[in-house]
Order: structure tokens, then sequence, then C-alpha cells
């Protein structure tokens, strides 16, 4: 129950800072993407540090780092497929599904 308390906590506080930075930075559409994930992934990997020690944050932080990575293939391929093949957003993320897969596979097959 603690963790939970923790980690609600934790990712309030570093919704809140990088709501503070989205509201600095130009343009203004940064601020969703300081929003979401680098909070969870902060107060996920504070978490994992106070139980399990500093390697096995580095194996959980090397994941995410690979899985942002797929996560940009995608959205290039999404943004490609919406501006250039004129799909509709329903097609183009669920055409691109596959690509994020595959790339986040690849990395972890290579990387272990």
């Amino acid at each position: 129950m603690s963790e939970y308390l923790i980690r609600f906590l934790l990712g309030g506080l570093f919704v809140s800072l990088f709501s503070i930075i989205g509201d600095i930075v130009r343009p203004k559409s940064f601020a969703g993407l300081f929003g979401a994930a680098p909070s969870v992934a902060l107060a996920t990997l504070g978490i994992a540090w106070a139980e399990h020690g500093a390697s096995y944050v580095g194996v959980q932080a090397t994941a995410m780092i690979w899985g942002a990575i797929a996560l940009a293939c995608y959205s290039i391929v999404v943004c490609q497929l919406l501006m250039r093949a004129q799909l509709g957003a329903l097609a183009a993320t669920l055409v691109a599904m596959p690509v994020w897969l595959l790339v986040a596979f690849e990395f972890h097959a290579v990387a272990g």
C-alpha cells in the first residue's frame, strides 16, 4: 500500500514539475510530451531503485530507452501514413502498430 502512495506522490510531483517546464518551453505542444511519460518513468525508477538497487534500475532504464526508440519509430511511420498515404488516424495507427512491436522485439532480442 505504501508503494502506491509513494508512486502517487512522486508521480504527482514530477507531473507538476514537467507541467511547469511545459509552460516555459516553446512550442506549447511540448507540454503534453513532458506531462506524462517522464513523470511515471522517474517515479517508477525511483521506487525500483529503493527496492531492488542500482543494477535492477539500470536494466529497467535500458528497457525504457529501447521502448522510447520503438515509440519514436512508430510515431514517424504514423506521421508518414497520415501525411503521404492520406490514411485516417485509426487506420494509420493500426497499420503502424507492427512497426512498434518489431522494433521493440528486435531491441529486446539484441540487447537482451
